[in-house]
């Protein structure tokens, strides 16, 4: 089973959108549940292309929540690198 870890930087994109979007309190305790099957299946989202070329994403607990990720198959690791909301025209899924 991979490790999966949320770099500082998706931890923010979260506190942000937490804040921005006003969602309940649930919130990082439904993302958790929306990553565990990562560490059984890290190669369950689609891969990105473009500028995103090497991540991949799945969808959160919200069909617009991005959850964007990498692989390190050495390590068996997964790392969450950004939480995006997909509705926005700069998120990693519009980028080609």
């Amino acid at each position: 089973m991979a490790r999966v870890i949320v770099a500082d930087p998706a931890r923010q994109d979260l506190a942000d959108l937490i804040n921005s979007h006003r969602l309940p309190p649930s919130t990082r305790d439904r993302v958790r549940h929306a990553i565990e099957p990562l560490t059984r299946f890290p190669l369950l989202g689609a891969a990105l292309e473009g500028r995103w070329s090497g991540f991949r994403s799945i969808l959160g607990p919200w069909s617009w929540m991005l959850i964007v990720y990498t692989i390190d198959d050495e390590q068996d690791l997964v790392t969450i690198a950004t939480i995006q909301d997909a509705r926005v025209g700069t998120s990693a899924r519009s980028q080609r």
